[in-house]
Order: C-alpha cells, then structure tokens, then sequence
C-alpha cells in the first residue's frame, strides 16, 4: 500500500509504502473495541460518591414519638426516604481502570492503524516542524493540505515539539501525539491521521 507525501504546502513531494506488517493487517473488531472500552474506563476518575444514612449529619434521636401522633412511625430524619437522608446505593468512589495485556494492545493498534489505512485516512507530510510557534502559519498548513475546518486531525510526531504543540492546540479538532504514546483510542477518534516522516520511521521502527 502506497500513500502519497505532501510537503507543508499541499503538493505531492513523493510517495511511500507503508509497512504491511503495521498498515496491511487484518482488523479484529472485537479486539478493537474491548481496548476502547478499556481505555474509556481507565480514564474515569471514579471520585463520585454519595454519603448513606449512616455518614449524613443529624438523626441523632427519634423525631417524635412511637404513637398517638396520627403520623408514621420513624426513628430518624436522616432515613433515604426522608428529605435531606441518606442515599440507598449511592456511588462510591472506586476504581475503573482495566488492565490490558501487552499483546491485545498490540494486535488492537495495528488493527486501529490498518482500519485507518484501508479507508485512506492516513497521510504523510514530509516535515511538520516550525521554528517558532505561530497558530496561523499552522492553520495555513492545514488548509493547503486540503481540511476543513474542525476536521479531527491526529499529528504523530516522532517527538514531543513544543512549537508544533503551542501553534495547533487552539485550533479545534487539532490533536498531537507520539509514534511512542499512540493508542487506539486516539486513532479512532480522528478523521485522518497524520504522520511526519519522522513520525512513522520511529512508530515502523518500534513496532515493525
């Protein structure tokens, strides 16, 4: 499979082959989707909590007496059915991370990357740094390449640049990572993914 490389200014400066043993795989779609699941569930916080009868401040005696009021019997105001209670089965904090072996991770990100690859939503752009950090010299550069706005981009990097960072992260739908910290779920939230050369000599180099 072969993709063409742009330069910064939106024309052809060549083509590549991609590697098969990343980009030609065949897509397990269960697999994908446990990894999703797995890393939607790691990325809760799990801190919401809900106090019960016993932690709610108050209740300390019976509120009236046993009989004779001509109203129910209760032994506290902090019950769950009384206003101000406590809660029956409330959220407690806990902890949803799921552990995924290195394998299945693995198999899932050269699913994703194959997936990707097959539907055309992978390009390479020759150079992606910038001498400085600028939004608009950015901006233009996605244009030239032919997206739209809010277009869900994905930059792979084989570094973390500051200068690219600082001069994309405002533009909506912009997103950067490294050949190193790609996952599938970032894949799959893109539109397209965009490799720099450098880029995808590390990412072919870490799991070629």
């Amino acid at each position: 499979m072969k993709v063409n490389v742009y330069s910064k200014d939106g024309t052809i400066a060549g083509n590549r082959k991609l590697s098969v043993s990343i980009f030609e795989q065949e897509v397990n779609e269960i697999l994908v989707s446990e990894i999703v699941r797995a890393y939607m569930a790691t990325a809760r916080q799990g801190t919401a909590s809900a106090k019960t009868r016993g932690e709610v401040r108050g209740g300390g005696r019976k509120p009236r007496r046993q009989k004779h009021t001509g109203m129910t019997r209760a032994g506290s105001i902090r019950s769950p059915i009384w206003k101000g209670g406590g809660v029956v089965f409330g959220p407690r904090p806990r902890d949803y991370s799921i552990d995924i072996p290195k394998k299945k991770k693995r198999l899932a990100l050269l699913s994703s990357l194959s997936f990707m690859a097959k539907e055309g939503k992978v390009i390479i752009v020759d150079d992606i740094s910038m001498e400085q950090s600028k939004t608009s010299i950015f901006y233009d550069m996605i244009k030239k390449l032919g997206f739209k706005d809010r277009t869900k981009l994905l930059f792979v990097l084989d570094k973390k640049d500051d200068n690219v960072y600082k001069s994309g992260r405002n533009i909506p739908g912009v997103n950067f990572t490294t050949s190193s910290g790609l996952n599938v779920l970032d894949i799959l939230s893109a539109n397209t993914v965009i490799f720099s050369i450098k880029g995808l000599d590390s990412l072919e180099e870490r799991l070629g």
